[in-house]
């Protein structure tokens, strides 16, 4: 991976403004979608970071949640093969705020996850991630605990003319096909791009040898097309389709049979507007998901056959003003909408009852959504402020009106609440400071608080089982919104040094939240022997530490570490909150030239004794891995990437996997990851 662009605003003030200008005047092309990191540009928020290797290292994640693997702070939450959700210092689901182009979002349909948003683009496309590491920025939507941005290849920043790109790869382990292509037509005054893609996984076997049901099948493709309308101004549009099919989730009650989702999304920015207003930009989007699960190929289906056909619609939009009363001090001024509507039902054919077969098979239909839906109607201000020549101070506001409602519930969710639409108002915000003490050292401190109000899971849901335990779940339309009060504080830079040694780079940050009215679930006896039902947790709070810092050597070579921590307690039922990895860290050694490229990574992972026994988590024992990745251009448009994972044979789980349910011959005891596993994946272009 390469070194991370981290803080580099903080050298904005070692640029002459006239730099800075003549730079601008001479871009060609506005460019849409990227959010964060844009050099040393005065926009740029706090504690970000950009992930950006996958462009040229060639790579072969099963979908996107795979390209967070090597990512400082983040942890994958498994299900099975297909649907990994990406987690960051214990933020996870809609605590993080995952988005694709500036803002896109793909909501699921399947209230167990099987569809999160990381399923629905292919990771060929994503060009790089941009991460800001907590609350500390408005401009975005609704900010729990960070923002995601994954940033799709963009054909205008391309060369002129046509062209394109074919990729294949193959793994041992489960016998998967990958294939990929990729085409585009840029010229001057427009631009267009078309991708499609295949995925084919089997099932694949742990360490000792016992294979998990986890195959699955992905067909995508997508078409972007942009029009320069002036120097300053263009407008884009883009859509996408992805289809799963058979797709086995070890770790869920059910599997999908199908996975169907559309998205649509249209871009507008114009820039250098004049003196004072310096940009516009729009955003629409649309997207919508068909979800069918079923528990046809379980055991569980000789006595009752479940199927759930469920919907997911997302619509949002966004405006921005960048605007500025003088050089030192530019705001960043918006409004923005998010609906995320969902229906469904789940219908049960019980075959059997007390262990005997019914002469007369029953069938119950129960809604699982219930057509519900949540509006977030959000406006914000957040201003770049560079009083000294070291200095910049960033502050932003930001107010949410969230609207819920229920529209078809049923008739035992109806009777435990008195069922109104329901209006909440969100006050978010955030102050940070940075301190150049030259161009390669920087100081960062930073305090956000982060408001996020309850998804329509723990809103809606109506004895459905979602966590890893074996309860039903109810959901609560009373709850209190989430509030983290995050404080954090950071050091990075690097510095040049002589003869054999080249440059050392390095990142650290600590920080503590205060979390008030976080939401869990309970076990409620009055409602059902095996219910729990989401309540808020008065007071909570985590803290952590991750850092980094790479090596370069000998011209070519390099030595990397990487590690972090978390802790976290609920101070209600004095029990640490749930889904927190345990201590990780990797170190890494490698060799970048312009032809070939390599490294080795020794993985670390502790021991998670620190569990939330209310989500049903048990302690799950550290391991160590070791990976190895090869990359080789024999000519100039080839790319060949080879590479053995786990390559000692480890059985092991991570502390987030979820555990067997409904599965033949398994115990309900965590799904252990992939023993070793060849792959190679090859790439040309032209």
């Amino acid at each position: 991976m390469k070194s991370i662009l981290w803080v580099s605003l903080c050298a904005m003030p070692f640029m002459a403004a006239a730099q800075e200008k003549q730079q601008q005047d001479s871009v060609k092309t506005t460019i849409l979608n990227e959010i964060i990191i844009k050099g040393y540009r005065l926009e740029n928020p706090t504690f970000s970071k950009v992930s950006n290797n996958y462009d040229e290292k060639i790579v072969q994640p099963k979908n996107v949640a795979g390209l967070f693997n090597d990512i400082n702070g983040f942890s994958l939450i498994k299900r099975g093969n297909y649907a990994m959700d990406p987690t960051f210092r214990g933020a996870q689901y809609e605590q993080l705020n995952i988005q694709y182009d500036g803002g896109l979002k793909v909501m699921h349909a399947c209230p167990n996850r099987m569809d999160p948003i990381t399923s629905h683009v292919s990771p060929e496309e994503i060009e790089k991630i941009e991460i800001i590491k907590g609350p500390y920025s408005v401009r975005y939507g609704a900010n729990f605990g960070g923002i995601v941005n994954l940033v799709t290849r963009n054909p205008s920043k391309g060369e002129h003319g046509f062209h394109g790109s074919l990729a294949s790869g193959y793994e041992t382990n489960g016998n998967a096909y990958v294939g990929m292509a990729q085409l585009q037509y840029v010229t001057h005054k427009f631009d267009v791009a078309g991708n499609f893609g295949y995925r084919d996984y089997g099932n694949y076997k742990d360490g000792d040898g016992t294979e998990i049901p986890s195959s699955f099948r992905s067909t995508d493709y997508g078409l972007k097309l942009g029009y320069n309308i002036h120097p300053n101004q263009r407008i884009q549009a883009s859509w996408r389709q992805a289809f799963g099919r058979d797709v086995l989730h070890a770790g869920l009650p059910m599997d999908t049979e199908y996975d169907n989702s559309s998205i649509a999304s249209l871009d507008y920015k114009w820039d250098n507007i004049g003196k004072n207003l310096k940009s516009l930009q729009v955003k629409t989007y649309y997207s919508y998901v068909d979800h069918l699960m079923t528990n046809y190929k379980r055991s569980t289906a000789t006595a009752t056959e479940a199927a759930a056909d469920v919907n997911s619609t997302t619509i949002g939009a966004k405006a921005e003003f960048e605007w500025k009363t003088s050089d030192k001090l530019h705001f960043f001024s918006g409004v923005d909408y998010l609906h995320i509507g969902r229906d469904g039902d789940r219908t049960r054919l019980i075959k059997m009852q007390n262990g005997n077969p019914l002469p007369n098979p029953i069938t119950k239909i129960n809604s699982i959504w219930q057509d519900s839906y949540i509006d977030d109607i959000g406006a914000y201000t957040e201003a770049k402020w560079n009083f000294l020549p070291s200095y910049i101070l960033s502050a932003g506001l930001r107010y949410d009106m969230v609207i819920s409602d229920i529209r078809k519930p049923e008739a035992d969710f109806a009777a435990l609440y008195d069922l109104d639409k329901r209006t909440e108002h969100n006050i978010s915000g955030t102050i940070s400071l940075k301190k150049a003490f030259s161009d390669r050292l920087f100081l960062e401190f930073a305090y956000g608080r982060g408001v996020r109000s309850a998804n329509m899971i723990e809103r809606y849901i109506n004895q459905f089982n979602v966590g890893q335990d074996s309860y039903n779940y109810t959901g609560n339309p009373d709850l209190k919104a989430e509030i983290n009060n995050q404080f954090e504080i950071g050091l990075s830079g690097y510095e040049n040094l002589s003869g054999f040694f080249n440059t050392i780079r390095f990142e650290g940050s600590v920080f503590y939240g205060f979390l008030k009215n976080y939401i869990s679930a309970v076990i409620e006896p009055d409602i059902a022997v095996d219910a729990k039902v989401f309540t808020n947790i008065k007071d909570a709070y985590k803290t952590g530490i991750d850092a980094s810092a790479k090596l370069d050597f000998g011209k070519y070579y390099f030595l990397k570490t990487d590690l972090s921590y978390i802790y976290t307690r609920n101070k209600d039922f004095d029990e640490s909150l749930p889904l927190i990895p345990p201590f990780t860290a990797r170190i890494s050694a490698g060799i970048e030239k312009e032809k070939f490229w390599g490294n080795i990574q020794y993985n670390i992972v502790a021991t998670q004794n620190e569990l939330a026994y209310s989500f049903g988590e048990i302690r799950t024992g550290g391991y160590q891995t070791m990976d190895v990745r090869l990359g080789y251009k024999p000519v100039e448009k080839v790319s060949i990437g080879i590479a053995g994972l786990n390559i000692f044979d480890k059985t092991y789980h991570n502390h987030l996997n979820f555990a067997f349910r409904n599965q033949e011959g398994f115990a309900s005891v965590p799904i252990n990851e992939a023993s070793r596993n060849f792959t190679v994946f090859m790439q040309y272009k032209f």
